[in-house]
């Protein structure tokens, strides 16, 4: 099923799908986007991730500030509810690296389970 669903995804959708199984933060997207998918308005490229979204293969989240049982401090991501994306995502600063380097509060990306048999291969297509 994964290649024959990853055959099916436009280069822009790919970059999207890479970018979550990396769990990355949404600007390191455009590292992967082609050049044409880079000179795209953010609202456009919204919409893709949007749809991605939709068929539950990636999940948006925003790194939080958490502190282990052992007391270090790190970042956790907390899931953003789908109905407040649209609005975050239209915003172009999210799209942007924190110039200060403080990634609390960015938008991360990650893969749901259904976006991990898209992004994997399956055992049947391992052996072939």
């Amino acid at each position: 099923m994964s290649k024959h669903e990853w055959d099916t995804l436009t280069k822009s959708e790919e970059a999207f799908m890479v970018n979550s199984y990396e769990i990355d933060i949404l600007p390191g997207v455009w590292g992967d986007l082609d050049e044409a998918d880079q000179s795209r308005p953010v609202n456009e490229l919204a919409g893709i991730l949007l749809a991605l979204i939709d068929r539950e293969w990636i999940e948006v989240r925003r790194l939080a500030p958490w502190t282990s049982p052992a007391g270090e401090n790190g970042l956790q991501p907390e899931l953003v509810p789908r109905d407040q994306l649209p609005a975050i995502l239209e915003d172009a600063a999210n799209w942007e690296y924190p110039e200060d380097g403080n990634w609390i509060g960015a938008l991360n990306l990650g893969e749901t389970e259904a976006g991990k048999k898209i992004t994997r291969l399956s055992p049947e297509e391992i052996t072939q």
